[in-house]
């Protein structure tokens, strides 16, 4: 599908198809098709009746712009779309177009289509998501062991390692992948209860026909119908929300690594992609701009289904009919930050050499931590902290290295060696149980199947 201009940085031609016009015509109509055939094999309507309503379920037959402009007449475009389509069938066969959305309601087409999108899009997300983890992993494996400074309140902390990092990051998108694959579990399925949940119009076979209808469709099949409770939905809605907010995390942290001042990663170059208009020198991080256009989005988006939950009685004005624009907005938007970021971690240049230059660049000053409890064990907190805060000082007043300042000092050479103060500026010698966390958190495993196993 061709992306509109105005939706350029704000989806992906994969998943713009997927909440197409033809892709949600294919979703209704896939609906009625089902249940005329569900109810044909249980005698509700005749076998002729449902292959006359197959016979006119193919998208192609109708005007999908004529129907939206119908929907402003009928806040919903379930009532223009089933009049056309029961228009369909009686060219095939007059007497079929009376069994047309037998015992259906508005709401049950429209719930039950979004529903069936949101399963396409759920394979989407995985595969994106996949792509992603694999990436992560084999970045923080490769740099299990390349030190670079943490970042706290944006200034130099301690060391830490970028394997550490992009297991970080691997960790909330497996959290994230986890949590998406049990709320779309929870959230597909069937919407069928009639004109006001009861299934009235079929008398005792509305279970028996709501099942078939279900297994017809591939989806769960409720408890009971949820035309005003949105909760399955909301759940959805505010997993995906999470999950963009994650990739945004993910993209400001490469984004500020990629800055000039800083140059310890960058996103992969091709032809066009990152350059500007009036700067030839730039290379833009896109992925990351994208993911995190996303995640701004996608908060205010979440709010605005959330406000939309308060529905009224058994079927409600404004609130379910609010729903599929925002579900859109907030799936492309999320697809769009997975792909993005996936496609950044695949192709993702890692500066180790940078990395060591940017902690040389602190003069030590960073190890000041480790050298306050070297000092702690043989003078006292208290008094060690009042030397190496000494020491800092002097360091940055006279722009020399931290630990030649430090061994400088007559109470330190007392208690600490020439070795000991060698060593105190190794990165390696003090990253704690970087590796262990590391580790642990590579080694953590997704706690959810391929989504093609189940609805």
């Amino acid at each position: 599908m061709v992306v509109r201009l105005i939706d350029s940085s704000s989806t992906t031609p994969r998943i713009a198809e997927v909440f197409s016009d033809h892709s949600i015509l294919e979703a209704m109509l896939g609906f009625e098709l089902s249940l005329a055939r569900a109810e044909a094999s249980l005698g509700v309507i005749p076998q002729d009746a449902a292959r006359a309503i197959e016979n006119a379920a193919s998208p192609d037959l109708y005007n999908a712009s004529a129907l939206a402009a119908d929907s402003l007449r009928s806040a919903t475009p379930s009532i223009p779309f089933v009049k056309a389509l029961t228009e369909q069938v009686k060219k095939i066969d007059a007497s079929a177009a009376g069994f047309v959305h037998w015992g259906a309601t508005s709401q049950d087409v429209a719930d039950t289509a979004i529903i069936l999108v949101l399963k396409k899009s759920r394979d989407i997300l995985h595969e994106d998501l996949a792509r992603l983890d694999h990436s992560l992993s084999q970045l923080s494996e490769r740099h299990a062991k390349t030190p670079m400074l943490a970042r706290t309140l944006l200034q130099a902390a301690l060391p830490t390692s970028f394997g550490l990092k992009a297991a970080g990051w691997l960790g909330a998108i497996r959290r994230n992948h986890s949590r998406l694959h049990a709320a779309f579990q929870e959230a597909l399925i069937l919407q069928f209860g009639g004109a006001a949940g009861t299934l009235a119009s079929l008398g005792d076979k509305g279970t028996k026909l709501g099942k078939a209808l279900a297994q017809e469709l591939g989806l769960g099949y409720p408890e009971a119908p949820w035309h005003t409770h949105r909760d399955r939905l909301a759940a959805l809605m505010c997993a995906l929300g999470v999950t963009a907010g994650s990739l945004g995390k993910m993209a400001r942290d490469i984004s500020l690594l990629s800055q000039n001042e800083v140059a310890e990663a960058a996103e992969p170059t091709a032809e066009g992609r990152g350059g500007s208009s009036a700067m030839p020198h730039k290379q833009n991080p896109v992925g990351c701009t994208l993911a995190l256009a996303s995640a701004y989005r996608v908060p205010g988006l979440v709010s605005t289904f959330l406000s939309s939950m308060v529905q009224e009685h058994e079927r409600a004005v404004g609130g379910w009919q609010s729903e599929w624009a925002t579900i859109s907005a907030i799936v492309q938007a999320t697809s769009l930050a997975a792909a993005s970021m996936a496609e950044v971690a695949e192709g993702l240049t890692v500066n180790a050499v940078r990395m060591r230059e940017n902690i040389a660049a602190t003069q030590g000053t960073i190890f000041a931590e480790r050298a306050t409890i070297l000092l702690a064990n043989a003078l006292g907190r208290d008094a060690a902290r009042k030397i190496v805060e000494k020491a800092v000082q002097q360091s940055v007043a006279s722009n020399g290295e931290f630990v030649e300042v430090l061994a400088e000092m007559p109470e330190v050479r007392k208690v600490l060696n020439a070795a000991i103060l060698k060593d105190l500026q190794s990165p390696e010698g003090y990253l704690g149980v970087a590796e262990e966390f590391r580790r642990s958190l590579v080694n953590s495993k997704p706690r959810h199947n391929s989504p093609d196993r189940k609805p």
